[in-house]
């Protein structure tokens, strides 16, 4: 049999050895947050955001955020149907209704015009998810926020990399999360990361993040609210800085495999893979191929073939509205019919030029190309 392919694996190398073993040895008592600053110091500077804090997962960062903006019960918060179910948790935590509405069939991210026609009195916030490294239209989006009063925030787990006009997805909304879990392009094994320009909201997350104890609290474990427990350890976050000096290095590489993909793939008729508009870059977090409805190509097909040559794929996500969760919403179309004809392909960092090749093959072997 050959040689599997799995689809992801993260990079490390003996610099995160000796940067996770330090903080295993010297990162107690007066040091052990010396790595969580030395961290969110690094986060600020690469994505050009006044304010950081590091997380344990990106689910955490964006529930503190949404509790930061007041989201609770009787609220509703728009977001794209095609999303993980991540990003719909912590809205159902806080009580709230997640109103789920379609894609556009390019970038696969929130349609905007979807998105103004489900605003009501209830919209406490519009959730922007940059799918797979591809950006959502956040010049339409932001516009449609501030018209209505109503903050636009960036689901940016999977854009890391990804710049719009300059700006790095994850900075342009009030808020932005992203996620370093083992499959992410920086990874710190678990872990995520809040960022916002507002220092008002930071001060509200920050103490929501230490069991509601305010920065200036002077009384010692006297928290001021009821807060939330969602720190990243010293550890990971050790594991974090030496990501984090490498980061042009790891995003370099997943558009060097996107860029291989696209260049042996898009040739042929019928398939697209993940947009990169004009004054864009995308971060090519995952490389992804739709089929036209028209090649009868199907998940089914395409899981089946990857297995029968040892390589490990992925099915685009099923939309929320599907899940048995939450109730369906049938006129999502593009949501529902895309994942039925999509694979997510292999594009872990040492991942090779034969390794990808075979991939390749398996999308060449389908005789409507």
């Amino acid at each position: 049999m050959k040689q599997r392919i799995p689809y992801t694996k993260p990079s490390i190398t003996q610099l995160e050895q000796t940067y996770a073993a330090d903080a295993v040895a010297t990162g107690w008592g007066e040091k052990c947050y010396d790595y969580i600053n030395r961290f969110e110091a690094g986060f600020r500077q690469y994505l050009g955001s006044k304010f950081a804090i590091a997380t344990s997962s990106c689910t955490g960062a964006m529930h503190m955020g949404l509790a930061a903006l007041g989201v609770g019960p009787d609220d509703e918060v728009i977001l794209a149907d095609t999303n993980w179910i991540a990003t719909a948790a912590p809205i159902v935590h806080l009580g709230a209704k997640p109103v789920f509405v379609d894609i556009l069939p390019d970038s696969w991210c929130l349609d905007p015009e979807k998105v103004e026609v489900s605003i009501s009195k209830k919209t406490k916030a519009i959730v922007a998810t940059h799918i797979y490294g591809n950006l959502c239209d956040m010049d339409r989006l932001l516009d449609i926020g501030q018209r209505h009063g109503i903050p636009v925030v960036e689901d940016a787990a999977e854009a890391l990399g990804s710049v719009c006009k300059r700006k790095r997805a994850g900075a342009m909304g009030t808020f932005g999360t992203f996620s370093f879990h083992g499959t992410k392009t920086l990874t710190t094994g678990e872990g995520g990361m809040f960022v916002t320009q507002d220092a008002a909201l930071y001060e509200r997350v920050l103490t929501l993040s230490n069991h509601g104890r305010a920065k200036g609290q002077t009384r010692q474990f006297w928290p001021d609210m009821v807060g939330y427990k969602y720190k990243m350890s010293n550890v990971q976050a050790a594991i974090g800085c030496a990501q984090l000096q490498r980061i042009e290095e790891l995003v370099g590489r997943k558009r060097e495999i996107m860029a291989f993909y696209r260049e042996r793939l898009e040739k042929y008729q019928g398939l697209s893979l993940n947009p990169e508009p004009p004054e864009t870059i995308n971060g090519a977090w995952m490389p992804t191929v739709v089929f036209d409805k028209g090649l009868g190509v199907t998940r089914e097909h395409l899981m089946a073939a990857f297995k029968a040559e040892n390589i490990d794929a992925r099915v685009f996500f099923w939309p929320l509205s599907s899940l048995p969760s939450f109730k369906p919403v049938e006129q999502n179309k593009v949501a529902r019919d895309i994942p039925e004809r999509a694979i997510n392909l292999p594009s872990y960092h040492d991942i090779t030029e034969e390794e990808m090749k075979r991939v390749v093959g398996v999308i060449q072997s389908y005789n409507q190309l």
